[in-house]
């Protein structure tokens, strides 16, 4: 895979080890689920380094002094349905009062190209950091057209966040939006025939919610 300046990929012991458990078929949906959650909420914390603060005052037990806050109301997660929900409560972790949209894909089997089925944003999106959530980066084309309806809405500062991520996927969506800080756990091999990462996870919806 290329090297994109807009591309992120972490290399942290400790989510290596949630990501051999997460790849486990014998590992149980509440387990998955807890471990998705613990894994945002590890790159949530990186994602969030260029955020923008301000300054406020803050008086301790000893002193007034001016310290450094993210800004009330200034991000929100979006979620691209419906695995993407699975993220959501890791970046709340950070920060419990970010609001949230959702974004509803879904892929066609025999196309495997995304359609949008639903879209629901939060008022005044436009102004704030947007994270846009999904756990697996496959073929891209769900990301690059959940990116495309955000900016159609005014949105300008995105960063997209994945668990597992393919090459195919992530070049796709480097190379559509460069001006998209893309964060992905873990760097795979590749697509399959079907589309699926190997060796992946399987189909991480069905795994968070118990489904087939």
């Amino acid at each position: 895979m290329k090297n994109f300046k807009n591309v992120f990929i972490f290399d942290h012991p400790l989510v290596k080890h949630k990501i051999a458990i997460l790849r486990d078929k014998n590992t149980g949906m509440k387990q998955f689920r807890e471990l998705i959650e613990e894994i945002t909420t590890i790159m949530t914390y990186e994602s969030m380094r260029d955020v923008e603060l301000v300054p406020v005052e803050v008086e301790t037990p000893l002193e007034k002094t001016v310290q450094y806050k993210v800004k009330e109301e200034s991000i929100a997660i979006v979620p691209i349905l419906r695995a993407g929900l699975g993220m959501v409560n890791g970046v709340h972790t950070v920060f419990p009062t970010a609001c949230v949209g959702h974004i509803g894909m879904y892929r066609n089997e025999q196309t495997l190209e995304p359609q949008e089925y639903y879209c629901k944003l939060p008022d005044g999106i436009e102004n704030k950091t947007v994270f846009l959530v999904d756990p697996m980066l496959a073929t891209g084309g769900s990301a690059v057209d959940a990116l495309n309806a955000l900016k159609k809405r005014g949105c300008k500062n995105i960063k997209f966040m994945a668990i597992i991520g393919a090459p195919e996927g992530i070049e796709k969506v480097a190379i559509a939006h460069p001006d998209v800080k893309i964060y992905v756990s873990t760097l795979d091999r590749q697509l399959n025939a079907h589309g699926y990462i190997l060796p992946g996870l399987g189909d991480a919806g069905d795994r968070l919610f118990g489904t087939k």
